[in-house]
């Protein structure tokens, strides 16, 4: 008989991807299936494994909330499945996320669960703001109040009994009874001169701040046209907000930048634009696998036992030095079967991933693309010299047809490994792209635009901002007829500098 899967209830956050929590992330990785809401961002959507079974319960086809009975019954269904259900919600699962209903239901019955507390919209939205919710020198408590009615039920927040904490007032939900809201708490006996702000989609590219105060934040929240998710807070520490304001001043804070290149590439150049304040979709369009089939095995592994033949070994990626060295074991070979040789390679990033073979690149050119490599070894060179060049399939002529020039040098093109197109990344790329929020997107190899647009299909590609790596990328992406810039040399780093 199957056993019955079990249930984490596990808060993502108010957004970005790098306030889940070490548990939560872990979660996410291992999960068989993911039920989440509305309120997780699309940052953390981005990172779930492609192959994971992902149920949305924010919104339906037909622009409904899902009713909570619904949500618990999938999530009794899933775990008697057998699975690993994470119940992905936005903020804290305890924090007016309905998590003690999911609970109830999940008891009654017998289904296993587990919380993970999140980090709540409550204390990060403000703080991102430059708003902290207590100060020594303005107030010591902070009270969080649902600003959402229960269908059926009349409010019964005691306004009054708040105003008399004299404490911070964070309201939740409550952009549709912002005026009710305001109204309310001066009836109550606050000061319509008390500070007030509403903190629209904080700790995401869309964080937006509008600071009033009580008599008139729901006017100027209703000429800013601000809509949820928004946070309310009501005191004397909104006074801070323009002070202490720091996420806006990141240099990329408010871009939303799509990142195509292949996952096993590694997440150095996510890491640096967060770090500038930018939001980060990472959705590889292509990926790189160790070339197979019996046929093209049997060539690698004759080249490979010609290594003696050969006195230069040539590189156009890191992932053809990985393949590389991988199947030297399985020619009955080691790295000392390529001690003769001297070592060339495209950039800086495939002359990092030699330097950890223990080997130092011989040839290296000043601009990072292939054609440049190709006229540097056709340049250095001595007469007689044999290359063998180990990198994708899919490569391009260029480096080919430089070499070619100098005819006293022969060379073999061996493809060690092959680009495939990740098909099951198309609906999470269209979901991205569809609403135009995508301020740039970053392409570090001609295949991942071929990938981008294969995947996305017909759309407005005159307004992509392609940021690319290398002449190549650029050419690929204006012939698909985005507006492009380039990196003047394939590191990340100054692919970064130019977003």
């Amino acid at each position: 008989m199957m056993q019955t899967g079990k249930v984490w209830l596990a808060g993502a956050g108010p957004g970005s991807v790098e306030l889940l929590t070490v548990k939560a992330w872990k979660l996410i990785k291992a999960g068989d299936c993911i039920v989440y809401d509305r309120l997780v961002g699309n940052e953390i959507l981005s990172m779930i494994p492609a192959d994971t079974e992902l149920i949305n319960v924010g919104k339906s086809s037909g622009h409904h909330a899902i009713p909570q009975t619904e949500i618990n019954q999938i999530l009794i269904r899933e775990a008697k499945l057998g699975k690993k259900v994470i119940r992905l919600k936005g903020g804290d699962p305890f924090l007016f996320g309905r998590g003690g209903e999911e609970i109830e239901a999940l008891r009654r019955e017998g289904i296993p669960f587990e919380v993970v507390p999140g980090v709540s919209s409550c204390a990060a939205v403000p703080a991102y703001n430059g708003i902290p919710v207590t100060h020594r020198d303005y107030v010591s408590s902070v009270h969080i109040i649902t600003g959402h009615r229960r269908k059926g039920r009349d409010r019964q927040t005691d306004y009054e009994a708040l105003v008399r904490t004299k404490g911070t007032l964070v309201f939740l939900m409550g952009v549709q009874a912002l005026e009710e809201i305001m109204e309310n708490l001066m009836l109550a006996g606050i000061a319509g001169s008390m500070p007030a702000a509403i903190l629209q989609q904080g700790t995401t590219a869309d964080q937006r701040r509008v600071t009033a105060t009580v008599a008139t934040l729901a006017e100027e929240a209703r000429k800013r046209q601000i809509g949820p998710p928004s946070v309310i807070i009501v005191g004397e520490v909104v006074k801070l907000a323009e002070e202490f304001a720091w996420h806006e001043q990141l240099p990329l804070s408010g871009e939303r930048i799509l990142v195509t290149r292949p996952a096993e590439r590694g997440d150095k150049l996510q890491e640096y634009l967060r770090a500038l304040g930018a939001e980060v979709l990472t959705v590889p369009v292509i990926r790189t696998v160790p070339a197979d089939g019996q046929k093209r095995l049997k060539r690698i592994r004759k080249e490979l036992k010609r290594l003696r033949e050969y006195q230069v070994l040539a590189f156009t990626s890191p992932y053809g030095v990985q393949c590389f060295f991988e199947m030297l074991p399985d020619a009955g070979m080691d790295v000392r079967d390529v001690s003769h040789m001297r070592f060339a390679v495209i950039g800086e990033g495939t002359a990092n991933a030699l330097k950890d073979k223990g080997i130092r690149a011989d040839y290296m050119p000043g601009h990072y693309d292939g054609r440049s490599l190709g006229r540097l070894l056709a340049k250095e060179l001595k007469d007689g010299t044999g290359i063998l060049l180990a990198r994708s399939s899919m490569g391009g002529p260029e480096i080919l047809e430089e070499i070619s020039k100098n005819q006293a040098l022969s060379y073999t093109d061996l493809a060690v490994y092959d680009t495939v197109f990740m098909e099951n990344q198309r609906e999470r790329l269209r979901l991205f792209m569809k609403d135009g929020s995508v301020t740039k997107v970053i392409f570090t190899s001609s295949s991942a635009v071929e990938g981008f647009c294969r995947l996305l299909g017909e759309y407005p590609y005159e307004t992509v901002q392609a940021v690319c790596m290398g002449g190549k990328t650029e050419e690929a992406a204006k012939a698909a007829g985005m507006r492009t810039v380039a990196a003047r040399n394939a590191s990340i780093e100054e692919l970064v500098l130019q977003c």
